[in-house]
């Protein structure tokens, strides 16, 4: 099947990639990374003024009505400028629970201020899907919830959250016990610990659902590892074009050469995984969740190619904080590890293939 972007998509992601240059430029990013900003309502403020929240959101609600794909598209640039902004949470797996599971009720409160963007949501989803910890895990019992959420995204700040429990089953609270920051080697977002204490919570109709917003997060992390790493190429072909030694650039040299065509040959054909996924989720559902495993898995291994390559074409410069190289490099490796590893991800599309029990 032939498979290219329509005229729309491509004006959806090229418009949002030169909104980001103005609105998150390197500066803005390394000042939120600094600075342990909990957020960069700026950044948000200005992208929902673009309609980016309500991506998915049906325009009854306020939204545009679009597809994964064009939330794909949208990761893609956002991982691009290693963009500090809630958009996985709120504009993504919030909006897919509430569009799956919500009641009439739940919809109509929380998807319009959604799709404004006046309020965010956190999503704590891990422990069914990656695997809990040593004490991590929630319970539910009798519309209240208690125990605690490791690596939950969105979290600070936020005005609504979508949190599973150790059945799989989905709830919404509004309030927890207490929400701390974790430390992870990306400083471009904020992942947290939130705990709860018999805390009120709405289930939703959730059977099946946290499946698919497995399946919708492993492909958006993919498309952000994408992003990510086409700009450490463009950054790797132009630094190589400039750096000069032994009186010549070092992009004259055949190994140089090699390096940056071995990283441009790995990301190509990844392009059209991620997009594939991105498409089957609302197109061929069966086709869906062993997309999404193989996207993760594959742009996971070639995002750590690619971060590793570029670093090395830099020479030493590739690990200063001056050139910030490693906010990409680093986001990729929380992306490759955020929701499950690569193996994580292997072992689900092995059984989804009945490869593995």
């Amino acid at each position: 099947m032939r498979f290219a972007l329509s005229e729309d998509q491509k004006l959806l992601q090229d418009s949002l990639t030169k909104a980001l240059a103005d609105l998150a430029p390197l500066e803005r990013v390394r000042r939120f990374a600094d600075d342990n900003e909990p957020s960069a309502g700026d950044i948000w403020a200005g992208l929902a003024d673009l309609g980016l929240p309500g991506l998915l959101i049906d325009e009854e609600h306020g939204g545009l009505g679009l597809g994964l794909l064009e939330a794909a598209l949208a990761a893609e640039a956002l991982g691009r400028a290693v963009a500090p902004t809630p958009f996985l949470g709120s504009a993504v797996l919030a909006p897919l629970a509430l569009k799956s599971a919500g009641s009439a009720a739940q919809q109509a409160r929380w998807l319009p201020r959604l799709a404004a963007g006046e309020v965010t949501a956190g999503v704590a989803i891990s422990e069914p899907i990656a695997g809990a910890r040593d004490g991590a895990g929630v319970t539910a019992e009798g519309g209240r919830l208690t125990g605690k959420a490791l690596f939950v995204i969105g979290a600070e700040g936020a005005d609504l959250l979508v949190v599973a429990d150790r059945a799989g089953g989905l709830h919404l609270a509004e309030t927890a016990e207490a929400v701390e920051a974790m430390s992870t080697i990306d400083a471009t977002r904020r992942l947290t610990e939130i705990s709860f204490r018999d805390t009120p919570a709405e289930p939703l109709a959730s059977n099946g659902v946290l499946d698919r917003l497995r399946d919708a997060a492993w492909t958006m992390l993919a498309a952000d590892t994408l992003g990510a790493g086409e700009a450490m190429l463009e950054k790797a072909v132009a630094y190589a074009k400039e750096r000069r030694q032994f009186g010549r650039v070092i992009g004259s040299f055949q190994a140089v050469k090699h390096l940056c065509a071995e990283m441009a040959a790995e990301l190509e054909p990844a392009r059209a995984l991620v997009w594939y996924a991105a498409y089957a989720f609302d197109h061929a559902p069966d086709e869906a969740p062993l997309m999404a495993a193989h996207a993760k898995a594959h742009t996971s291994e070639i995002g750590r190619f690619v971060a590793r390559t570029a670093t090395e074409v830099h020479g030493g410069m590739g690990i200063t904080d001056l050139l910030g190289l490693h906010y990409w490099f680093k986001r990729i490796g929380l992306n490759r590890q955020l929701l499950g590893g690569p193996e994580r991800a292997r072992e689900t599309a092995a059984r989804l293939q009945g490869l593995a029990a």
